[in-house]
């Protein structure tokens, strides 16, 4: 049998402490129902990544002469 009173460090009253000991399927389904929803979410972000359209992806921009300093130049004495 499962002990859960490592609960009670985190703030877990001692009711809670003596359903999850009798019950520890509510905890097992607790943390799967956490695992899916990430996982679903996940999913979400990846539809969307993929059925971007090329014009709403952000386009990468080329520099011509290849310094990197372009523009940010300043005078020195």
């Amino acid at each position: 049998m499962p002990n859960f009173d490592w609960l009670k460090a985190v703030g877990a009253t001692n009711e809670a402490v003596a359903v999850l000991n009798d019950q520890p399927q509510l905890f097992v389904t607790l943390i799967l129902v956490i695992v899916g929803l990430i996982i679903q979410c996940l999913v979400i972000w990846y539809i969307h990544f993929a059925t971007l359209k090329p014009e709403q992806k952000k386009k990468k921009e080329k520099k011509k002469d290849g310094s990197k300093d372009k523009g940010k130049s300043v005078a020195r004495k």
